[in-house]
């Protein structure tokens, strides 16, 4: 099983690219996007997380289930559920606005050790900025890393970071706990401020995560390892909008590794260029899948196998 930890929102999404177009609920945030492309590419997966019993908590739940996510780990509390105003550029590109206080997903608690059958936990986006429940994930990460493979999508959220060098800085101390880092281009030139972003995957690999993964959006996917460096291109698509693209990558990601029995930070690092290949080849097409409708929308297992030609 896969863990996911993480926020669970409501994007408000635009219906069209009128200047006042209405805006329509999505459910969404990044680690539970994660979640639903993992059930839906039938993973056996968890969502930990706290989720509001408002209606849109009630159908964050009801959707988790319909995606074959289990909930044994879900909180619920009577706080509200975190919304997102999303603005659509041009190309699709999504901005967001946040509407955090106080809700219900930044007051997580620590559930202890996760069960025995758990073989790997995906962590990022706002639940590692927003506290209390930054501290609480950020313990659950080095408490796990121990044991088993722990990813990471810091997916960047500038406008609800505060202080962005004590942010730089606490990533930087998760790195040794951190066995796959999955970034967007735009993340990492963020993160480090300055310089190439290979050499700078390069040097965070330096520093614990066996490989670094790349999106970059109409230029496909990379991977930075140790010893290889590998490139797939983009899968054409018409984009409706890129809301989830990058999730559906982590969650497809670990479901490639998963069906390949490499889910421990030694076999992520002992993976041969043709299976990096193969890996990003699957996430990327599921990727392209998701920005072809609107908000996240993840692929289920059977629309990805025929994708592939399968």
């Amino acid at each position: 099983m896969i863990v996911v930890a993480g926020e669970a929102l409501v994007d408000m999404v635009p219906m069209g690219k009128a200047e006042l177009t209405p805006l329509a609920p999505k459910l969404g945030g990044g680690p539970y996007n994660v979640a639903v492309a993992l059930g839906r590419l039938d993973v056996p997966a968890a969502f930990l997380s706290r989720v509001s019993t408002d209606h849109f908590g009630e159908q964050l739940v009801k959707r988790l289930h319909a995606s074959n996510v289990a909930t044994d780990l879900v909180q619920r509390g009577p706080e509200n559920t975190t919304l997102a105003v999303v603005g659509l550029a041009e190309d699709g590109s999504a901005r967001y606005a946040f509407y955090v206080e106080g809700t219900a997903d930044r007051l997580v608690e620590d559930p202890g050790p996760l069960p025995e059958e758990v073989e790997a936990v995906s962590f990022g986006t706002l639940s590692l900025v927003l506290e209390p429940g930054a501290s609480v994930y950020e313990k659950v990460l080095r408490r796990e890393s121990k044991r088993l493979l722990t990813a990471l999508d810091p997916n960047i959220r500038a406008v609800l970071i505060d202080d962005p060098g004590a942010y730089r800085e606490r990533f930087r101390s998760w790195l040794p706990d951190v066995g796959l880092l999955k970034a967007s281009v735009e993340d990492v030139r963020w993160l480090a401020e300055d310089g190439d972003v290979i050499e700078i995957a390069r040097t965070w690999i330096s520093q614990g995560p066996a490989a670094v993964v790349l999106t970059k959006g109409g230029d496909g996917l990379s991977v930075i390892t140790a010893t290889d460096q590998v490139d797939v291109p983009p899968v054409e698509v018409d984009v409706v909008d890129t809301i989830g693209a990058g999730d559906t990558v982590q969650g497809a990601l670990l479901a490639w590794l998963r069906e390949h029995d490499a889910l421990s930070v030694e076999k992520v690092r002992a993976l041969s260029p043709d299976e990096w290949t193969a890996a990003l080849t699957y996430a990327g097409t599921a990727a392209a899948i998701t920005c072809s409708r609107a908000g996240a929308e993840p692929p289920f297992a059977s629309e990805l196998t025929t994708a592939l030609g399968g």
